[in-house]
């Protein structure tokens, strides 16, 4: 049995979440405008990659990690639609080789293209993902595979596209998050050839959809101890919400869900076709524990001494290493309530129940529920079971 604790995955109770000690987060911004010297910038939320449990297995690095913080840049960097032009294609290469210009290309046909052109927003701030590690990515994610861990080596052929999605905040309360399908390459293009869904809208404007979409699931009921796992949707390039397609790459988009924003909320799932993302406002990671209830509860938890009922050896929860001013990231910490079948992972009874239920998309066709510590595959009826111990025997 392990005993994991990534308190970000569960909902915001005290009694499902462990540690916080992931202080290394990386901050894509200095204080910005609002902040005064010394003070943290404003954050908009973070993203964690479900399957890693707060740490890539060969460490966080630079853009590369398991979680990210967005916050407030110095200076706005978001862009908006402003204007479309119908050209045809011997002009495309000429109107995209401004790298100062963002744009959006679809391809209609060998002889028609549409380019939407995007102007500077002062309002907003843009953060893209994706597999690249070209600079314009500001969240390098891998693919994960199922177990832990992410899949490596030449072989390995990713599903992530390299320029994945991008999300724009609000720079002004209450910095509201919306995300978009695709990401804006070094050319500040994103380009839609003719095998790409797209279309015209009903207003006269374009819209598309990436090779693989992006899906995402806002859980119902807000993520918190009355969740459930919501729909999964896909995101347009454009920002628009579509029922899913038949397969992921099918050309035939799904219908368009008209109630429904492409705004994230806490706890909002965010698939890239190989890796899952969850979103955390900040005010949903205020009501995650403090490390001192937290060892409250292992303290309280060692004072029962509770058994194993098979070999009756006394079970203990292990308390950070001596010395260290905040646990390691690696340093196991729950409630022992329930585990994930198979893998054992340790957390309340809630948490358990909210992912056993929670399909994660998987490939092109299909879902499963996952462990969000390490992202391997439930299994059994229930997908967790109840932990079973015994008091000290006289």
């Amino acid at each position: 049995m392990v005993l994991e604790g990534n308190p970000e995955v569960g909902s915001p109770r005290t009694s499902d979440l462990q540690h916080r000690g992931n202080k290394g987060s990386c901050v894509l911004s200095s204080p910005g405008e609002d902040a005064q010297p010394g003070e943290d910038p404003i954050k908009y939320g973070e993203l964690i990659v479900l399957g890693y449990n707060g740490c890539l297995a060969s460490g966080d690095k630079g853009r590369r990690r398991s979680r990210l913080a967005l916050s407030r840049r110095p200076h706005a960097n978001g862009v908006k639609p402003d204007v479309m032009h119908h050209i045809s294609t011997p002009l495309v290469s000429k109107a995209l080789s401004n790298r100062g210009q963002h744009s959006i290309s679809y391809t209609l046909s060998r002889s028609h293209s549409v380019i939407v052109e995007y102007t500077h927003d002062s309002d907003t701030d843009m953060f893209q993902i994706g597999r690249s590690t070209e600079n314009m990515i500001d969240f390098v994610v891998t693919d994960t595979s199922p177990g832990g861990g992410a899949a490596e080596g030449p072989s390995a052929q990713s599903t992530i596209s390299r320029y994945a999605c991008r999300i724009l905040c609000d720079r002004r309360p209450p910095y509201t998050a919306r995300i978009y399908a695709a990401g804006f390459d070094a050319s500040s293009n994103i380009f839609l050839g003719e095998r790409a869904a797209k279309w015209r809208t009903p207003d006269g404007l374009m819209d598309g959809l990436t090779t693989n979409g992006v899906l995402v699931m806002h859980p119902a009921g807000g993520f918190s101890e009355d969740s459930a796992p919501g729909v999964w949707r896909e995101i347009s390039v454009c920002g628009n919400v579509y029922t899913l397609r038949d397969s992921r790459s099918a050309q035939q988009r799904g219908k368009l869900v008209e109630n429904e924003s492409n705004v994230l909320q806490d706890g909002s799932l965010i698939d890239l076709c190989g890796a899952t993302l969850l979103w955390r406002t900040p005010a949903g990671l205020l009501r995650a524990p403090t490390l001192k209830q937290l060892e409250a509860q292992r303290q309280e938890a060692n004072a029962a001494r509770p058994q194993c009922p098979v070999g009756l050896s006394t079970l203990a929860f292990p308390s950070p290493a001596r010395g260290r001013t905040a646990p390691d990231k690696q340093q196991p910490w729950v409630p022992p309530s329930h585990a994930f079948a198979p893998c054992g992972h340790v957390c309340s009874e809630k948490t358990a129940r909210y992912w056993a239920q929670t399909p994660l998309p998987h490939g092109t066709h299909a879902f499963h529920a996952a462990c969000p510590f390490c992202g391997a595959w439930l299994t059994g009826e229930h997908g967790c079971v109840r932990l079973i111990f015994q008091g000290p025997l006289d």
